[in-house]
């Protein structure tokens, strides 16, 4: 997949949250100041693009498993990033997707990539307010009376404080049909630890304008609520994968405890 094109030809002059993230999956979608800033996200955090890899196999493996063992085909996701080829219209081709992103850049190149597929739509909508993307005219047509629906609030967590969050997560349990999912994941990190690293990487996000907030164990698990958790729990992103121990090595928890966690948690019926 080549970079998109600016109207004029030029170059953006500044880093694009969803076009780092391309790189870091080793796409071909982004600018010099993308891959800039991502390479020196590596230098503070190593792990970075494991961790990434990871969370894009969670999304794939998450749609896959909520096809199969929930019967549900319509998905709404929050800050999507780029609907590249791995992402869930192609995970499991067929469904009908409704995607979001509160960049404009992100939202205009979506365009280009989904904007012909018939089962997908992709809206410009801060994740902050879910509600109101699900009560615009455009979704609640799309969705027609469906509102057994998978919601994804995947690799997210990180930019929202916990009020915003768990407000997030009770406004779509609440408007959710008996029967729904929510597929999320959280990054940790133990609360008492850090490093100037880290301490870099997160100033980094805060100079940005875009606050990054580390999680807890425990705080996590309050963020899933009132969503029932499954019986395994919230598990760590490797063990949800299905990877072996010790994928993930000392070194890669950044002498933080770094981790994340990932769950589909459901709406009883």
């Amino acid at each position: 997949m080549e970079a998109p094109q600016t109207p004029d030809g030029a170059t953006p002059a500044f880093p694009n949250a969803a076009r780092i993230y391309n790189y870091t999956l080793g796409g071909s979608f982004y600018y010099p100041p993308d891959q800039a800033a991502a390479e020196y996200m590596f230098s503070l955090v190593p792990s970075t693009k494991k961790w990434v890899h990871m969370l894009r196999d969670f999304l794939q493996a998450a749609t896959q498993h909520i096809v199969k063992e929930k019967g549900i085909t319509t998905f709404v996701d929050f800050a999507s990033g780029l609907p590249t080829d791995e992402h869930i219209h192609a995970a499991a081709p067929g469904l009908r997707v409704i995607y979001s992103d509160n960049d404009p850049e992100t939202y205009a190149a979506a365009q280009k990539l989904i904007g012909g597929l018939p089962n997908v739509r992709y809206f410009l909508h801060d994740v902050i307010d879910p509600l109101d993307l699900l009560e615009k005219p455009e979704v609640q047509e799309f969705l027609g009376d469906d509102r057994r629906v998978a919601i994804g609030i995947s690799g997210v967590s990180s930019f929202l404080d916990m009020d915003d969050m768990q407000r997030m997560v009770a406004d779509l349990y609440d408007w959710a049909a008996p029967g729904s999912v929510l597929y999320t994941t959280f990054e940790t990190k133990e609360a008492d630890k850090t490093t100037p690293r880290m301490e870099q990487f997160v100033d980094m996000f805060r100079q940005a304008g875009a606050p990054f907030h580390f999680y807890t164990y425990e705080e996590s698990l309050t963020l899933c609520r009132p969503w029932s958790l499954p019986p395994s729990g919230l598990v760590p992103l490797q063990q949800f994968l299905g990877l072996p121990e010790g994928y993930i090595t000392p070194e890669e928890h950044e002498d933080v405890g770094l981790e994340f966690y990932a769950a589909i948690l459901e709406k009883p019926v």
